[in-house]
């Protein structure tokens, strides 16, 4: 065997051990998201906390009035919460449409330090000073819609003692394209196998940009700082250096407006994965050492997700090989597949069939519905998954930049109309 065969048939090892080892990981935390494990946590308090709930809005004119609309409509006392926007450096109505809608409107003109997180530090820093007292901040984006229920879901989290708490992301345009479609398959099955498995294991679940609510003592002691790309991921692994645990409201509905096009999601998730990349670069030993050294799993968990670009990559690479493998006219280019290892064994055949039933399972169980576009956009939500290879090593590149990406919103739909198309 020449040196080159040698090191491919090495490298295809460790890329597949790596690869499937996380896999393998990531199908046992997410079994517990289906058990029926009893919530541990108990209430330490009846206290109606007082919430004040952000939007940072950039151009959002078209969707902000419905947004403020849904949160005037929760179900808790109008004296406990408070709504804000932020008019992040706008050049359209913005702030006339929230003020309109019955929002304290904040106008942020800082065009150098472009980007949510920055907005959201620069508000935070008026709270402080403010003589309203809030025991929560809840941060949303501009295109949501919340479900009426949302602050009585987190109140009953606060009052069990958490002081981070991220709540049960959803899409509000589902069907609108194979796009849309793709997204809103991924959220519903990481609020079950991701988010709800780890709440129940007590491990921290991921901050996930919106729908989320973090204790103002909790905020001032650490200090916000997260103003990269991702800075919901970044508080989240500094939350867990701090010792501090992301719970999860499963009923604390919010729902999230999906990019419809190919164009608008792949630069979207760029940005994601230049953010995740960059995050990884910072605190990934960190987490891996504390988490050794202090024998914390969940830092060692966090760590482990903040790999999935590069596990991405693998699987891309794995994927590549398998098929051109398969066309070459020897059928071996020295890339050892485990499967080859395993041969037509019983254990391999599991493996395979759990990959391809394990999503549409996940996605039954969670919406309990079954549309025949659903079938359809299953296959192309395998193609969108495929997609994420070249975004994540476009992301891994790019991990040191730091221009804001704005996604468009031309899709306006009213906390009703949501209601009426969900009961259908």
């Amino acid at each position: 065997m020449s040196d080159g065969s040698m090191f491919l048939t090495v490298f295809s090892i460790i890329l597949q051990v790596f690869s499937l080892s996380i896999g393998i990981y990531y199908l046992i935390v997410g079994i517990t998201g289906f058990l029926p494990i009893k919530d541990k946590n108990k209430k330490i308090s009846d206290k109606t906390h007082k919430f004040a709930l952000i939007i940072s809005a950039h151009n959002e004119e078209v969707v902000i009035g419905n947004m403020v609309e849904s949160l005037k409509q929760l179900d808790y006392p109008d004296d406990a919460y408070d709504i804000f926007v932020i008019a992040d450096n706008c050049d359209d109505n913005t702030a006339k449409a929230a003020e309109d809608a019955g929002a304290l409107v904040y106008v942020r003109n800082v065009p150098e330090l472009r980007g949510k997180g920055h907005a959201l530090e620069w508000m935070f820093d008026k709270l402080y000073k403010m003589d309203e007292q809030y025991d929560y901040i809840s941060v949303f984006d501009a295109d949501n819609l919340v479900d009426k229920n949302y602050l009585k879901a987190m109140n009953e989290r606060a009052n069990q003692g958490f002081k981070v708490v991220q709540g049960f992301l959803d899409s509000k345009n589902p069907y609108d394209s194979w796009i849309t479609a793709a997204y809103s398959f991924c959220f519903w099955s990481v609020n079950r196998i991701f988010q709800l498995s780890r709440y129940k294991l007590g491990l921290c679940c991921e901050l996930s940009g919106t729908g989320f609510i973090i204790a103002l003592d909790t905020l001032k002691k650490l200090g916000w700082g997260a103003t990269c790309l991702t800075e919901d991921m970044e508080f989240t692994m500094k939350l867990s250096l701090n010792d501090t645990r992301v719970a999860f409201a499963y009923d604390a509905v919010v729902y999230d407006e999906k990019p419809l096009t190919l164009k608008q999601s792949w630069r979207q998730r760029v940005r994601w994965m230049q953010g995740h990349c960059d995050v990884a670069s910072r605190y990934f030993f960190k987490l891996i050492k504390k988490g050794i050294k202090e024998r914390k799993l969940s830092c060692i968990d966090c760590a482990v997700y903040l790999v999935q670009p590069i596990r991405i990559i693998a699987t891309g690479i794995i994927t590549f090989f398998a098929y051109a493998q398969t066309f070459h006219p020897d059928g071996d280019l020295g890339f050892i597949q485990l499967s080859y290892i395993f041969g037509n064994s019983w254990l391999w055949n599991v493996i395979v069939i759990l990959q391809f039933c394990y999503t549409p399972f996940v996605i039954w169980y969670e919406r309990r519905e079954f549309k025949p576009k659903m079938v359809f956009y299953y296959f192309t939500y395998i193609l969108y998954n495929f997609t994420w290879v070249p975004i994540a090593i476009q992301g891994m590149i790019g991990k040191n930049k730091t221009e804001w990406s704005h996604t468009k919103h031309t899709r306006t739909i009213s906390m009703e109309e949501l209601n009426r198309l969900n009961s259908k």
